[in-house]
């Protein structure tokens, strides 16, 4: 478990699926990040992350301290194989829309980040996502990373023509 000033970030437990699936099966949530999800989906992102917590990684819910609420998903993972950054430790980070533009996102990858500093000895963290998700590239540039001049690619598990297939790639070196 990490905490910060406003948040817990803590592995998700069975009574954060009502609201983690709520979160990916909004449209609006999910218009620059992928489908949204339906219950099964939902069930087999948490045990994706799930298969991460042999190396400490997965993401984790994201709670506020003040009250419990559950207002998102974030941490750090392997990037997946099927990626250029196939192995390296990734940043990844979702929030649910009432919480939006409130600073939990970067105050939780704040946290993140120096938790992966901690426990990793990688040369650096990278984070991709979809070309057109400005929201996300801010927030990376907000972190430090940088935009990697090579890391553009198609991401195969997106169908051509899908305007989420472009992606771009954000690294930050170790500090």
């Amino acid at each position: 478990m990490i905490t910060t000033e406003r948040l817990i970030l803590r592995v998700p437990e069975p009574r954060d699926r009502a609201a983690l699936h709520a979160m990916w099966a909004d449209p609006e949530v999910m218009a620059e990040l992928g489908p949204v999800k339906d219950a099964a989906a939902s069930d087999a992102a948490l045990a994706k992350h799930e298969g991460y917590r042999h190396e400490a990684l997965g993401f984790w819910t994201v709670e506020r301290r003040d009250d419990g609420a559950v207002l998102g998903f974030c941490g750090l993972k392997r990037g997946d194989p099927h990626n250029p950054i196939a192995g390296e430790i990734e940043a990844g980070w979702i929030i649910d829309r009432p919480y939006w533009r409130q600073g939990y996102a970067l105050e939780a990858m704040v946290a993140a980040f120096d938790w992966g500093w901690a426990h990793f000895d990688a040369a650096r963290i990278v984070a991709i996502t979809s070309a057109i998700n400005l929201k996300s590239q801010r927030l990376m540039e907000r972190l430090g990373m940088h935009r990697l001049a090579d890391g553009n690619f198609d991401h195969v598990m997106i169908p051509e023509g899908d305007p989420l297939r472009s992606m771009v790639t954000y690294a930050i070196t170790r500090p």
